[in-house]
């Protein structure tokens, strides 16, 4: 059976593997969209998730690789970063944060935002899925072939 068909397999389940971790930094977000106390006493600030091609390749190997015959590495995930603009104030005299006018700092979580993101994520695990599920059904034909 071909590498390649194996390779579309790796591809996808890290596709799978990225989605799921993004989803769960998107699910992270939402949750807390109202904390305006974490541990270390700060507003919550909205992460996102940094993908690069899963490559340790120098560029100029990758150039040639990519001018002879495609291969695709799959995706990995480099980092979760903090978005670092700054949230909202809300005017909340009553709230335990509060500042001495009254104002409260908000977290920069924007729940449309999220609820996008979520659905794009949703919407590309489920692609990978796909993708894996053909790449698979291929393989298994072809061992029916040799049967």
């Amino acid at each position: 059976m071909s590498s390649g068909i194996f390779n579309a397999m790796n591809v996808s389940a890290s596709g799978m593997t990225a989605q799921r971790t993004r989803m769960d930094i998107i699910s992270q977000n939402i949750a807390n969209v109202n904390t305006t106390r974490d541990e270390n006493g700060e507003v919550y600030k909205r992460k996102t998730v940094v993908f690069q091609e899963n490559s340790n390749a120098p560029f100029d190997r990758v150039l040639s690789n990519r001018l002879e015959t495609y291969k695709a590495n799959g995706v990995k995930i480099t980092a979760i970063v903090e978005d670092t603009r700054e949230g909202a104030m809300a005017y909340d005299p009553s709230h335990p944060d509060a500042d001495e006018n009254g104002y409260v700092m908000l977290p920069n979580v924007n729940t449309v935002t999220e609820m996008t993101n979520l659905i794009d994520a949703s919407r590309s695990y489920e692609a990978n899925a796909t993708a894996f599920n053909a790449a698979k059904s291929m393989a298994m034909k072809g061992l029916e072939l040799f049967q």
